[in-house]
């Protein structure tokens, strides 16, 4: 039914006596490697607060009946699937994470195993039933299962809660909902998340993450443009072409030395050069010259400065780098006068 699994393993945060490797199958796992799990099931876009609070309890009942803690997510997202099967892509929702960054914070969280199913129209159609039939129970062997109260599955979303507690009751396994997480009487999802990234608000994306937004990614070659204009870029190309932010930001870059490195960045199409709707995340590292090709490195967001814009010339174009730089260098220096004086932080950095 499904094309042969491919597995890969992921070093997840923390000392390896102690932290255990991530286990990722592209699909189920093949039947020598299945193992009773206690699962979750979402598309964990973010792993933001409320999903870490999922997680956790996986974690805890995993850990209190001797069951692999594991996670079912979906690529791509069921709702990019579709839109783009109506003809309708600008329905698609815009992406928080990459797979890799999602993957790295499922294995922070705990999770000892992700399964990557492919939502297609194979899965969109598959009855609920045969869900829980074949991928539950048969696929992943579920002794414990948590959902979100708004979980819906199968086709036409008709699988419920209660069609899973009568497969409980009947198959022998626990099933458990938990309720939304709240912050200042608002839900945290993760279209919150997007509303705040795509109005440039990195504070409150920050807060419903639990932690400041960030991409990662390895150093690829670019067109060398950057250079010839007095400011030579790392390039990480995004996977997905619909990225929850754009524009030109603070941002710090970590992976490159004992601490983070001030930068300025561009995230987007850069209309300006390009016209292939690509979209690539451009760095300009302060004061940096090793060679960054090929590491994995980490951009934090600190700040949007603006939005993208096309320049009539590349002159034009340099002029609004040198004042992107110039601001984010000021955004630096003020932050490192706050430090010194935390009187004056709270105004430094407005």
């Amino acid at each position: 039914m499904n094309p042969v699994p491919t597995a890969a393993a992921l070093p997840t945060a923390g000392p390896a006596a102690t932290q255990p490797t991530l286990r990722i199958f592209r699909g189920l796992p093949p039947p020598s490697l299945r193992q009773p799990c206690a699962l979750t099931i979402g598309n964990f876009d973010g792993v933001h607060r409320g999903h870490q609070a999922m997680l956790a309890k996986v974690k805890a009942a995993a850990d209190a009946r001797g069951l692999v803690p594991t996670v079912m997510t979906f690529e791509p997202h069921p709702r990019e699937y579709f839109a783009n099967f109506h003809r309708r892509p600008e329905l698609a929702p815009t992406r928080i994470a990459g797979l890799r960054d999602q993957l790295c914070a499922l294995g922070r969280a705990g999770m000892q195993r992700v399964v990557v199913q492919r939502f297609n129209a194979h899965l969109a159609s598959m009855p609920a039933q045969t869900f829980i039939d074949h991928l539950l129970l048969d696929g992943l062997q579920v002794k414990w299962l948590l959902i979100g109260d708004d979980f819906r599955f199968g086709a036409h979303r008709s699988g419920d809660l209660a069609l899973l507690r009568e497969n409980a009751a009947r198959h022998g396994f626990d099933v458990e909902s938990i309720g939304s997480v709240m912050e200042a009487g608002q839900r945290i999802s993760s279209s919150a998340i997007r509303t705040a990234l795509a109005v440039g608000d990195l504070d409150r994306a920050t807060t419903l993450l639990g932690h400041p937004y960030s991409v990662s990614g390895h150093v690829i070659h670019g067109q060398k443009l950057g250079r010839t204009l007095g400011f030579p870029t790392l390039n990480l190309r995004i996977s997905h072409n619909c990225p929850a932010l754009s524009g030109i930001f603070v941002v710090q870059v970590h992976g490159l030395g004992p601490s983070p490195l001030p930068a300025v960045a561009s995230l987007g199409v850069r209309p300006t050069v390009d016209d292939s709707g690509r979209v690539l995340l451009e760095v300009h590292v302060f004061d940096f010259s090793g060679n960054a090709y090929g590491k994995l490195v980490q951009v934090e967001f600190l700040k949007k400065l603006r939005d993208e814009e096309k320049y009539v010339d590349l002159p034009t174009l340099t002029a609004a780098i040198e004042n992107d730089a110039r601001q984010a260098r000021a955004f630096f220096d003020a932050d490192f006068l706050g430090q010194i004086n935390p009187a004056n932080a709270a105004t430094d950095r407005i």
